[in-house]
């Protein structure tokens, strides 16, 4: 059978996930742990792939190469773009757009990827699963956003850099690992989705609340996960 492939970039995060999973077996491959077990009785596969496009790009395209992956799903935190989202709040990513890819000099858009194009966008089944899913937990204190992401090799912190991000992408959230697994997914052909919870807004002193609320959205995308598998 097919594995559910599961990428979280933080230990916080992929901690959640591994909370709510059986049977596990853990496989070194290169320095990376993979962690296969079930969740609700569904065979899965968990990794964590480190900060940044690099990383994430590394090992998704390793997740691919190891197991009969059906589809992948990213989780994790990522930081508020729009005033829609607050901390604790929930972005499905149906955009993913590159917001640090420039080879306008070239004549292209701002985010343009050569044999990409300007965004890639989510498993349209997996977003409306997904959807369903996080409408019939009824949870009050969760705001949910079907939007874009923006992913970046940087830790945004500055306002004036989020409105721009903002304004050029029409971006939800901002984080540093969705466009490069999304990029690896199109490439190979297989379903993707993106989901994240928010834990910080970009404000100057948001590395702080990303510390702080790093744990509640781990939780929160290990929460919807389960209930999702």
């Amino acid at each position: 059978m097919k594995k559910i492939g599961i990428i979280a970039a933080m230990e916080e995060e992929k901690n959640a996930i591994k909370s709510i999973m059986k049977n596990i077996k853990e496989i070194k491959i290169y320095e990376l742990i993979f962690i296969e077990g079930t969740i609700n009785e569904r065979e899965c596969v968990l990794v964590e792939s480190g900060v940044g496009k690099v990383n994430s790009s590394r090992t998704t395209q390793l997740m691919i190469d190891k197991y009969d992956i059906e589809y992948v799903i990213n989780i994790g935190s990522a930081g508020s773009a729009t005033n829609e989202l607050k901390i604790g709040d929930v972005i499905i990513g149906k955009r993913i757009v590159q917001h640090d890819f420039d080879i306008t000099a070239f004549g292209h858009k701002k985010g343009y990827i050569s044999n990409i194009g300007e965004c890639i966008k989510s498993d349209e089944l997996l977003i409306k699963k997904f959807e369903e899913v996080i409408k019939k937990m009824q949870d009050k204190n969760m705001n949910i956003k079907i939007g874009t992401i923006a992913t970046g090799d940087i830790f945004c912190t500055d306002i004036k850099m989020k409105d721009k991000i903002n304004k050029k992408f029409n971006a939800d959230a901002i984080e540093m690992e969705a466009g490069s697994i999304a990029q690896v997914c199109y490439l190979d052909k297989i379903p993707f989705i993106i989901l994240r919870s928010i834990s910080d807004n970009p404000d100057g002193k948001n590395e702080i609340t990303f510390e702080q609320f790093l744990e509640l959205a781990s939780k929160r995308c290990a929460e919807i996960l389960k209930k999702f598998i």
